[in-house]
């Protein structure tokens, strides 16, 4: 597995933008490769600073088609499917938080790094019939604030960013999720302030 993983790792660099859409596409789909799309994302907007922007869409690009991947394998294989893949006590915990917190289970594992589990709650949501507009814009919204958070912080602090946020993991985590969750209540706010307008 390690060659290969070096084999793929060393095809992204050599594609630039679309090694890091295929990166990404087969680590939120069919393989997992922890930490390789954010690593390859560094080192690309390290060598070059102007491509950020590129870099960060084509990696979100490739994460969301992977993961709608999952989502309509869940959608089309049900429960049955996810209890082949994850154990039972596992498949309870994540039913249960997508219950309880609907959108949000895949809105904030899609922000955190490994190990924060992930693939379980994109499958869940297409077993679950969650509309996949919703799931959708979680995707977007959580992806695309990781890969450009890591993308800045590249710019800023260059080779440096992977040390960086592993020293502060838990603090880059908490804002990221904090920032997100700010822009949504201000988005509720704004949805509730309008409807009333409009009445």
């Amino acid at each position: 597995m390690g060659s290969f993983v070096g084999r793929l790792r060393a095809l992204a660099l050599a594609l630039g933008a679309p090694g890091l859409f295929l990166i990404a596409f087969l680590d939120s789909s069919f393989l997992s490769l922890p930490e390789i799309a954010d690593i390859l994302v560094v080192y690309m907007v390290t060598q070059h600073k102007s491509r950020m922007l590129l870099y960060v869409f084509a990696t979100l690009v490739g994460s969301l088609a992977g993961c709608l991947v999952m989502y309509y394998i869940g959608l089309k294989g049900g429960e049955a499917l996810v209890r082949k893949r994850f154990a039972g006590g596992t498949i309870d915990r994540a039913r249960a938080a997508l219950q309880r917190h609907g959108i949000a289970t895949v809105l904030i594992p899609s922000i955190l790094p490994p190990p924060a589990p992930f693939k379980i709650f994109v499958l869940l949501a297409g077993a679950a019939g969650i509309r996949v507009g919703q799931f959708t814009a979680a995707i977007v919204v959580g992806r695309g604030a990781r890969y450009l958070l890591l993308g800045l912080l590249a710019v800023h602090y260059g080779d440096r960013t992977m040390a960086y946020v592993q020293d502060h993991l838990v603090m880059v985590s908490l804002v990221t999720v904090g920032v997100l969750g700010a822009g949504f209540l201000a988005y509720l706010w704004w949805s509730k302030a309008h409807a009333s307008k409009s009445r």
